[in-house]
């Protein structure tokens, strides 16, 4: 079977040196006998297993070195070995994980993909291993164009793109974009409990205090209450009339609204189109952009953008997305265009990434992860009634909601962040991996690489909550 990326929607010339050495015999006999030894040595990874004891306290070393190169331990006591298969991780003490955060999302075929190595084997017979301002390739070209037509579908109006190496750098491009078109207007309106990036711009939009220690104020940030499903009407009036508020004390000072559809580090809540619809239209009305943040939530829902889930087309000024991509992206619209030059970068992002985000769309695309009903919605529905069973099971000790599409979340306990962290690292120990999001109350998050999780996985992973809640 091959697994040579198709990912082109025009292929080069074949007269081009670059498609002779991909068609070149020999290359493809390398690239068939490494998907054979990859193939081999990922299948011997199929389920949770714990550390090997004769590799733990060599392991341990590593992990003290890299907390003392780095300045601080990693999150996760996590080396990998260099090796997984689908959702499962080796780690380098020969334990293997269920791996239901990737990265945070950025993983979304898992680990050890055949069609990763395959796009990987293509970037490294390129003559470059980055891109960037002055240096493109056409996989650069087939992305941009992919990423616009997924935009267009629906009626957006997003002609351009501009690739980076990363979702803060992605957001900084859309704000710099929003504030030369709309100069001298510099304020920005963000939902509360957002999270935009870590860069002093975007910490400043972050809606955490302690990210913005002993860092100058970059930002004049204004915040609205985002949706709530214990209060939908409520939340959704307070917004609206937090923003009339908003445009009436700063007449002409708001350049955007910033927006993420279901809040990342918020806890993974949902809005909704009444909610959403109800800011952007006012946002339109006062001459004020609307920047959709899809870092996270790209891919993830019924349809490739959140914005087109929620059925918010017409108000997309500005978007950005990244992490299952593997590179990032801010996408415009031609009125938009800056009569500047204040868009350049010296690295776009590596070869690699590029050509990988483009085999992760392949995939995405011919797995019917999309629509109403789609992989990801009905994955999500059966991990949603698995979790439902376990609040019933164990009351007061598992909570929803439960998140929207493969962006999973409950309330442990309390919800305290105390209890969430205590849960979250039995399930480390129990070969179950995900993340925090939200404070009052703290949730545990889950990002299933879409391309694939199956039943099988939400079951093994179930489990292993299961058995978390039962020893607390």
């Amino acid at each position: 079977m091959s697994f040579h990326s198709e990912s082109s929607p025009e292929a080069p010339s074949e007269s081009l040196h670059y498609a002779g050495l991909i068609a070149d015999p020999r290359v493809a006999q390398a690239r068939g006998l490494l998907l054979e030894a990859l193939e081999a040595h990922r299948n011997a990874i199929q389920s949770i297993r714990p550390p090997n004891p004769d590799l733990v306290p060599a392991y341990h070393r590593q992990l003290e070195r890299l907390a003392a190169a780095r300045g601080g331990a990693p999150y996760f006591p996590y080396i990998s070995s260099g090796l997984g298969n689908g959702p499962f991780i080796e780690l380098g003490d020969g334990s293997v994980k269920l791996d239901f955060i990737v990265g945070i999302g950025v993983h979304g075929m898992g680990h050890s993909d055949p069609r990763m190595l395959s796009a990987t084997i293509d970037a490294s017979l390129e003559d470059t291993v980055m891109q960037g301002n002055l240096q493109h390739d056409a996989a650069s070209l087939w992305l941009c164009e992919r990423l616009i037509a997924l935009a267009k579908q629906s009626g957006a109006r997003l002609e351009h793109c501009l690739l980076s190496t990363s979702g803060a750098m992605a957001n900084e491009n859309s704000l710099k974009i929003a504030f030369h078109n709309r100069a001298p207007a510099s304020r920005v309106i963000c939902i509360d409990n957002c999270f935009a990036g870590r860069s002093i711009a975007l910490a400043a939009l972050t809606d955490r205090p302690a990210y913005r220690t002993g860092v100058p104020k970059a930002l004049d940030v204004d915040y609205l209450p985002m949706f709530h499903p214990s209060d939908p009407k409520g939340t959704t009036r307070g917004a609206i009339e937090g923003i009339q508020r908003l445009f009436d004390r700063y007449p002409g000072q708001h350049a955007c609204l910033w927006l993420e559809l279901v809040a990342g580090e918020g806890g993974y809540y949902p809005g909704t189109h009444e909610y959403f619809e109800s800011l952007c239209k006012l946002c339109h009305e006062r001459n004020v952009l609307v920047i959709f943040d899809e870092v996270q939530t790209f891919s993830r829902l019924s349809r490739p953008f959140a914005f087109q889930h929620f059925e918010l087309d017409q108000y997309a000024d500005i978007v950005t997305l990244g992490k299952i991509t593997q590179v990032c992206a801010t996408l415009f619209g031609e009125s938009l265009k800056p009569k500047g030059p204040i868009l350049s970068q010296t690295f776009t992002a590596a070869t690699a990434s590029i050509r990988c985000g483009l085999a992760v769309l392949d995939h995405l695309e011919k797995s019917h992860c999309f629509g109403r009903d789609g992989w990801n919605m009905r994955r999500h529905k059966y991990f949603q009634e698995r979790l439902e069973s376990l609040a019933k099971k164990y009351p007061g000790r598992i909570s929803g909601p439960y998140g929207e599409g493969m962006m999973v979340a409950f309330t442990p306990g309390d919800g305290s962040a105390e209890t969430a962290k205590n849960m979250l690292g039995k399930l480390y120990d129990l070969g179950l991996m995900g993340f925090v999001a939200g404070s009052h109350p703290t949730r545990l998050r889950f990002l299933p690489p879409p391309g694939v999780t199956t039943e099988a996985h939400i079951d093994l992973a179930c489990g292993c909550i299961e058995a978390a809640v039962k020893s607390m």
